[in-house]
């Protein structure tokens, strides 16, 4: 539940999601088969890590005017973890596919009996070197879109040795995570950190699978992520009769699960210089018994 916040001071990266997130959110589920636009400049990274295996998804599109029209769009995905294991889909920061999302997913193929992690490239091999790349990879992000890759992943976790599948994220996969909740009925739970869908995507008062969500208690992205953000998020969950929990870490702000030498370095340059192990343990220990209840 709920722990009461301490004081939440400014910080100038407070604003960074406000264009795409907040001010200019996507329109209700669109039908729409738009992908985010090829922005060339952006460093494309090689997935070539001997514990992943890189596999295409099909996923199909349906465009209407006064016609139905069903497009198939392929993407690339990165699996790691046991055959017959219960599934979760592992959706990136606003980064993109890069070493902090394939550590949580490593991470999370490990945790108890084992996990097979999923991890669909939304932006399409694209990866923001800096705050301003990966603002600009947010902003071309077609949300709608994105909910349907989450929902083309699920279904191939199941088609694939999962019974069960649930959905984590990080950031700006947190928001998508809970909107999978409410938008993607083959989600067995969901795990979101630090990010909150906008109304306009998916409401969580409608979540039909279980949530649970990790908040910094010094997290300053307002209406996003920021103790408020997760106070509303609760109240939502509250209406959705589903099972749910919110918790905040004191002392921490946003990303804090990111542990790694480059991880901690961008969130230093970002102003957040938390450093918090044992927030870190707790909260994975949290998500590990959240998708077991709900997964075994």
């Amino acid at each position: 539940m709920l722990g009461a916040a301490r004081g939440i001071t400014s910080l100038s990266s407070s604003r960074i999601f406000s264009r795409n997130i907040l001010s200019k959110p996507p329109s209700f589920f669109t039908i729409s088969c738009a992908l985010a636009p090829s922005i060339p400049r952006f460093s494309v990274r090689s997935m070539a890590d001997s514990a992943f295996k890189k596999v295409q998804i099909q996923r199909d599109d349906t465009v209407s005017s006064s016609h139905f029209l069903f497009v198939s769009t392929a993407f690339d995905a990165y699996v790691v973890g046991k055959e017959d294991a219960p599934g979760i889909v592992v959706l990136q920061e606003w980064w993109g596919v890069d070493l902090e999302i394939k550590n949580h997913a490593l991470k999370i193929s490990q945790l108890g009996p084992g996990f097979k992690a999923l991890i669909p490239d939304l932006y399409r091999g694209k990866v923001g070197l800096d705050v301003a790349e990966a603002q600009h990879l947010m902003d071309g992000l077609d949300w709608q879109g994105a909910v349907k890759d989450i929902c083309a992943s699920v279904d191939w976790l199941k088609a694939n040795g999962s019974k069960k599948v649930g959905v984590t994220g990080f950031c700006m996969g947190g928001a998508l995570s809970i909107a999978s909740s409410v938008l993607v009925p083959q989600v067995d739970a969901v795990a979101a950190f630090y990010g909150v869908p906008s109304p306009e995507l998916a409401d969580p008062a409608q979540a039909k699978a279980p949530v649970q969500a990790h908040f910094g208690e010094l997290d300053n992205f307002v209406g996003f992520s920021d103790v408020t953000a997760a106070k509303a998020l609760e109240e939502k969950l509250k209406e959705s009769k589903t099972p749910y929990e919110v918790h905040i870490y004191p002392g921490n702000a946003h990303a804090f699960m990111n542990r790694s030498p480059d991880g901690i370095k961008r969130r230093k340059g970002m102003g957040m210089a938390d450093e918090d192990e044992a927030a870190v343990r707790l909260a994975w220990s949290r998500f590990e018994s959240w998708m077991a209840r709900f997964l075994s």
